[in-house]
């Protein structure tokens, strides 16, 4: 027998233990090298682990909703074991068509070494567990070493399922407890973090998208020919945040205890929305991407934070932070710093709204831009200009171009 074992992936310096889904495979079945076998949540993205050798998943040693950290064994996979993956994988054949009836009450009355190995009857044994109720995989229906630790996790899984039911409130009205993924708890922690160890302070602005809207609807075509990709709106507020920051660095500065950190480049994180909750992905470098790249970056982002593909490094770091609620219709808000970093921008919906030039009431695409900052290191003075910084090179996008 030759055993290769599976073992939790590395994790970031910042991640110290993730959270087992469910596994894909079960002890006895015959598995090929990098086929996927269980996914493991950590608090900021999903990773999916391969198989690190072909053979049979001969057993699990962590079980669905285990507790992890890096480098500890989830599995074991018997290398030599080829030959017994078909006679497993047939092994529910016999049980569908049994002997007489009548022989089903011996079987059950049978003592465990009589259908288990010698080790999974001690397993069994150990945890109580009737051998009657546990489906073999091996040869012939044996129960496995396998088969038993996967028995052992049972009525885990048995007892976690009640709570995701319907209930009744004492009222009588239907309710539903369920726990909060690893990741939308780490979210919560760290929106309190933020609210308790910064000085957040919001300052406000409108910003008239007209010219934006104009060079968008003359060049959008040509721009999705050429580059692949459509030309949307966040790509001009990156590039306005970017023109921001370099003339205002404490706003893309950090605090680290009692220092502060002024960044010399600009990692922009984009908050994206994915169905196991809210991830800021991060553009590198943003200021030497040209819009096209941008665009390109964000899309990829909002496709693979849907199917969970995000990487660790992808989720990590940031100097400063965009949140565009527009997109879901939001008119205002106030959006929290994620920390480390010190600000973040809220961009919201684009509204025709009436507005005062020049003595006239006229109507223009405007949009509201929030800005929330930590006060402790970023004044009143900087903050304010910087939004209007923002609000200058989107309202001149050409300047955007110039870097003037």
């Amino acid at each position: 027998m030759a055993i290769t074992e599976v073992l939790v992936p590395q994790l970031s310096e910042s991640i110290s233990e993730a959270t087992l889904l469910n596994w894909k495979k079960q002890p006895g079945e015959a598995v090929e090298v990098d086929e996927i076998l269980i996914e493991v949540e950590t608090d900021k993205v999903v990773l999916e682990v391969p198989a690190p050798a072909a053979g049979v998943l001969s057993e699990i040693v962590k079980a669905d909703g285990s507790t992890v950290t890096s480098g500890e064994v989830l599995a074991r996979i018997d290398t030599e074991a080829k030959a017994s993956a078909a006679p497993a994988a047939a092994a529910p054949a016999p049980e569908a068509a049994p002997a007489p009836q009548a022989a089903a009450p011996a079987a059950a009355s049978a003592p465990a070494s009589a259908i288990a190995s010698p080790a999974a009857g001690k397993i069994l044994a150990e945890k109580g567990i009737d051998p009657s109720g546990v489906e073999g995989s091996g040869r012939g229906g044996r129960i496995t070493k396998g088969d038993a630790l996967s028995a052992e996790s049972a009525p885990k899984k048995a007892a976690a399922a009640p709570a995701a039911a319907p209930t009744l409130s004492l009222d009588g009205r239907p309710e539903q407890r369920v726990p909060m993924s690893r990741l939308r708890a780490r979210v919560a922690e760290r929106l309190l973090q933020s609210q308790s160890e910064n000085a957040i302070l919001t300052t406000f602005n409108e910003v008239n998208m007209q010219g934006i809207l104009d060079l968008r609807a003359r060049y959008k075509d040509k721009f999705e020919k050429e580059h692949g990709v459509k030309l949307g709106f966040t790509s001009f507020f990156v590039k306005a945040a970017v023109a921001a920051l370099k003339k205002y660095p404490v706003v893309n500065a950090s605090v680290d205890g009692k220092d502060i950190i002024y960044h010399g480049y600009f990692d922009i994180g984009i908050a994206v929305g994915s169905p196991r909750g809210l991830v800021v992905p991060i553009l590198r470098n943003a200021d030497q991407l040209s819009i096209a790249e941008i665009e390109k970056q964000i899309a990829d982002f909002g496709a693979r934070a849907r199917d969970g593909k995000l990487t660790l490094e992808e989720l990590t770091g940031g100097t400063f932070s965009i949140s565009n609620g527009g997109v879901f219709g939001s008119m205002l808000s106030t959006p929290i710093i994620n920390p480390p970093q010190s600000a973040i921008l809220g961009i919201h919906a684009t509204k025709d709204r009436a507005v005062v030039e020049n003595g006239q009431i006229v109507i223009r695409p405007m949009n509201y831009l929030a800005l929330s900052y930590d006060h402790r290191i970023i004044d009143g003075r900087e903050a304010v200009l910087s939004l209007v910084a923002m609000k200058e090179a989107l309202e001149d996008p050409q300047r955007l171009l110039l870097d003037v």
